[in-house]
């Protein structure tokens, strides 16, 4: 499938791109801090908005720890495919191996949306495939982009999150992994 994206506005050399992060492994809290400031300092990467931490029961794979999940925003003047290169050389760094489906890591970084794009190839599906089936994944998404509309769906995060049928855990810690940043939405 090709790459459909609508028409730049008169920001178009910068995209929104929204990520979602987690941990279950090793010491999840420092590792998000320090993943989610070295994003911010890759080139052409600005931090824009990050939610407060949840920590959620495991997903897929159930006979695991905790983890500990995030979404951010980021502006950026990378391409798609640079900006995801980007997210798997930050998971490399902090020891992410790819191993075992669902099963623990030290760093998860999931490209959730890039702008309005949808995008699918071997390598890249964009919207993330699971948003729409992952409580961990809107909870935290409603919090800084709830009106954050779905290319793919036409729906809205926080209408997302209104019709998931997961039911896993998922607690809001009150506490944000880079401490005083606060949670911005972004214009639209």
């Amino acid at each position: 499938m090709a790459s459909k994206q609508p028409p730049k506005s008169s920001a178009a050399s910068l995209h929104i791109a929204t990520v979602g992060v987690g941990s279950n492994l090793g010491d999840r809290e420092e590792t998000m801090r320090k993943a989610i400031l070295r994003l911010g300092a890759q080139r052409g990467n600005r931090l824009h908005a990050c939610s407060s931490l949840y920590e959620t029961a495991p997903f897929g794979k159930t006979d695991q720890g905790w983890f500990l999940n995030c979404v951010i925003q980021l502006r950026t003047s990378r391409g798609m495919r640079g900006f995801f290169r980007g997210l798997q050389e930050c998971e490399a760094f902090f020891g992410r191996t790819r191993g075992e489906r669902w099963g623990p890591r030290t760093l998860d970084l999931d490209l959730l949306f890039f702008d309005r794009v949808i995008h699918a190839d071997a390598e890249l599906t964009v919207p993330h495939p699971g948003v729409a089936m992952r409580r961990f994944v809107l909870e935290p998404l409603c919090e800084i982009a709830p009106d954050l509309v779905h290319p793919s769906l036409g729906i809205t995060a926080s209408g997302l999150l209104a019709r998931v049928a997961d039911s896993s855990a998922v607690v809001c810690l009150g506490r944000r992994p880079v401490p005083g940043f606060a949670c911005q939405a972004p214009e639209a």
